[in-house]
């Protein structure tokens, strides 16, 4: 029974950090919902520890606590999906697993728990790493992408002010085709004629 309870919660976490980056922007009366299942989830599984004992009561609630840390710190990346909270989940889950895990040691002794418990801290540094590594990317993207918004943002001014000078250099040339066809003119007809064409291509 606490397994099936345990893997539900890992499940439920699992399925809102999978979906962050595809889901609908989440309301806050959605996160706070959220947020009241997964504690809920949690206080169950806790309750299914009380039927243990020693260190497989230990194990059990490190689980559930972790558990619990890693469904919000996940949920929270839903809501927010920021590089921050993007790590903060990874590290949830290092330090979860991290936790079980040495919980898990105390069943050993001499050399092969110290040998557990070193591979457990080696399984975090290196989850701790990537997390990490991970944020640091995801900024540098970030930053990256920034810049190339602003570069964009530069070439289209710079297109513009091409595209307008053009134009006006159009419009010039095309009022003094129309001027010229002016001095055909005298007078009235000619000084109505320059104005037409001063009319047309914007001219003072």
């Amino acid at each position: 029974m606490r397994s099936h309870r345990l893997e539900a919660v890992i499940l439920a976490a699992g399925l809102i950090f999978a979906t962050a980056a595809r889901a609908e922007p989440m309301s806050k009366a959605q996160y706070k919902s959220a947020e009241e299942r997964i504690e809920g989830d949690a206080k169950a599984a806790k309750a299914g520890c009380g039927a243990l004992a020693g260190n497989a009561k230990d194990i059990c609630v490190a689980e559930a606590k972790g558990n619990e840390r890693v469904a919000k710190a996940e949920l929270m990346a839903q809501y927010e999906p920021t590089a921050k909270h993007g790590k903060a989940a990874r590290v949830a889950r290092a330090d979860a697993s991290y936790a079980v895990a040495v919980e898990k040691c105390d069943d050993l002794a001499g050399n092969l728990k110290d040998v557990c418990v070193k591979e457990a801290k080696a399984a975090k540094v290196h989850a701790l790493a990537d997390a990490t590594a991970r944020k640091e990317i995801t900024d540098a993207n970030a930053t990256a992408g920034k810049a190339s918004a602003d570069a964009n943002a530069k070439a289209a001014a710079i297109g513009s002010d091409a595209r307008h000078e053009a134009s006006a250099e159009k419009l010039a040339a095309d009022y003094a085709v129309a001027k010229e066809k002016c001095d055909v003119l005298a007078g009235e007809p000619k000084e109505a004629c320059l104005a037409d064409a001063k009319a047309r291509f914007g001219q003072r």
